[in-house]
Parts: structure tokens; sequence; C-alpha cells
């Protein structure tokens, strides 16, 4: 198949090299060369441009950082809706509200085109491995003839259809709420633990084991633990993805009141400048705040 891709980011790069492998003819555009001339190495087209990854292309792809970019690439006479070829589907991978993706797809009908709501979900680590969660919002009819080509950037047994356009969206709002937000009581409850006395490493072996558990905090491990705060995904982003299901909750008249102080904290951490540091380093405030490291690393067990 014939794919358009724009937006090879740390995620957005994993993606379209793995379509390239999958055996798919990719053309790729980023508004970094840098990033471009990797994938053409890899055997991607390159464009100049946005628009210029539509020709031919069956598939679009946009990976990109949020609402403002995705409506500017796509919409208006010279974005990619302009520029689809008949019968094209587009596909958006990025994080943004429900209102973002129904704008696109309204726009995308009224000049006879196809677009799809598709976030992901499984870090830089399942872009690379190709093993993402995907959370679809489109019609059946287009999921399905879709479903091939997301399969080359994610397990077929996580590519979801969650409803109509838009639901794709508001499903990885929710994901990414509790994702983010957890980081928050993780940092209070093991600052409270290694503070009293407990080994960090103690903490992570037996709250994984246990009822505790999550996928957010199995990420500690090579994180705070380790004190590396190297981004699977940046606080930056983390950040902007809270704010959007607190503008969703909103909407719809939902009392969010501990969602609302989680972000607060991610704020405070963008604030100190690590927003381009992992969303665990929100821990650093806690740290602080309680006068205690949450340090596993064997010279401080």
């Amino acid at each position: 198949m014939r794919v358009g891709f724009v937006g090879l980011g740390r995620m957005g790069a994993h993606m379209a090299r793995n379509l390239v492998q999958a055996g798919h003819a990719v053309t790729v555009f980023d508004v970094r060369p840098e990033a471009v001339e990797v994938l053409v190495e890899l055997g991607a087209e390159a464009a100049s441009s946005a628009v210029g990854v539509a020709p031919r292309a069956e598939f679009v792809f946009t990976s990109l950082p949020g609402p403002v970019e995705v409506t500017g690439t796509w919409q208006g006479d010279y974005g990619l809706l302009a520029n689809l070829e008949t019968g094209a589907i587009g596909i958006d991978l990025s994080t943004v509200g429900a209102d973002t993706s129904r704008s696109v797809e309204s726009e995308a009908r009224s000049r006879g085109k196809r677009y799809m709501d598709a976030p992901v979900s499984g870090g830089v680590g399942g872009a690379e491995a190709g093993t993402l969660s995907l959370m679809i919002g489109g019609s059946e009819e287009d999921f399905e003839e879709a479903f091939p080509v997301l399969s080359a950037i994610g397990s077929s047994d996580k590519i979801y259809r969650c409803g109509d356009i838009g639901a794709g969206s508001v499903t990885k709002l929710v994901n990414n709420l509790i994702g983010m937000t957890t980081n928050v009581v993780i940092a209070e409850a093991f600052s409270m633990g290694v503070k009293a006395g407990v080994d960090a490493n103690v903490l992570l072996d037996v709250v994984t084991a246990s009822s505790g558990n999550s996928a957010t905090l199995a990420q500690w491990k090579d994180s705070v633990l380790q004190r590396d705060f190297t981004p699977g995904f940046m606080l930056a982003l983390g950040h902007k993805d809270v704010r959007l299901a607190l503008e969703l909750a909103e909407q719809l008249d939902i009392p969010m009141p501990v969602t609302s102080v989680g972000k607060e904290r991610l704020a405070a951490a963008l604030a100190e400048g690590w927003g381009e540091e992992a969303v665990a380093v929100v821990a650093r405030l806690q740290e602080r705040d309680a006068d205690t490291v949450i340090d596993g690393r064997p010279s401080n067990s």
C-alpha cells in the first residue's frame, strides 16, 4: 500500500519505520530534515511539505503534538484534506480533544474525503516494537479497510474501534488522565514509605505484586528509582493531555477534583523546566516537599 506520514517525532519516526519495514511504500515529511533523512535511508521517500505526502497515497497518517498542529496540517485549502486522493483515508495518531477530531472529520466529509482519529498508547518502546495500542474513532467500514496498515504500527489484538469519530480521542484522554495523574499519587505514597524507612526497591517489588500495581508504577523501576527521567512520554505532553481531559469534563459538567489537583502538580513540574523529561519527573516535587529522595540505586538502598 502507498502511505503518507507526517510527523517524525520520537514515536512517529518508529511508526513510519515499521510501515516501511512492513513493505508499504511510505512518503514522509517532518519539519526537521534530519528526521526525514533517517527514514529515507531505510527506504522511504521524502516529501518537501506535509501535503506532499498525499499524492497517490491510500492512507495518510499524522503524528503531531496537539490540536493546533492537527488542525493546521489537515484543514483549509492548503491542508491535507484538500490534497487527499479520492478514496484515501486520513488517520490522525495524535492525542487531541474529540472536538478537534470531529471538526477535521466534518471538513473531510464536506470535501468527500474520509478521516479517522486513531491515538496510540505504549510509549516510545511500543512504537519501536510495533506493539502499540490504537484507539480508533470512525466508521466500521473505514476501520476494517485500514486495519491491515494499522497492524504495522500496533498489535493486531490491541487495535480497538471505540465508536464513531472522536471516540478514539475520548478513550485516549481517559487512558492518559489515569496514567499521568497516577504518577502524582505514586510519588506521594513512595515518599511516605521511604521516609518511614522502607527501601524504595522493596516498595516497588511488593506493590507491583499487590493490588496497588499499575502500568505507570512499572515504569518507575527504570525512571524514578534509577534517577533517569529520559522521556518515553514527555511531561509537557502529559500536562497537555490532562488539560484536554479537564476541558472535556467541563463541557460534560463532570466534577474532577482529584484530576484537578493532579494537573496542578504536573503544571508545577512543568514550571520547573522539566517539560521535556518523563512525566514521572513530577516525583521530584514530592521529594522536595517531603524532604526525601525515592532512590533505588544500590548505593542508596
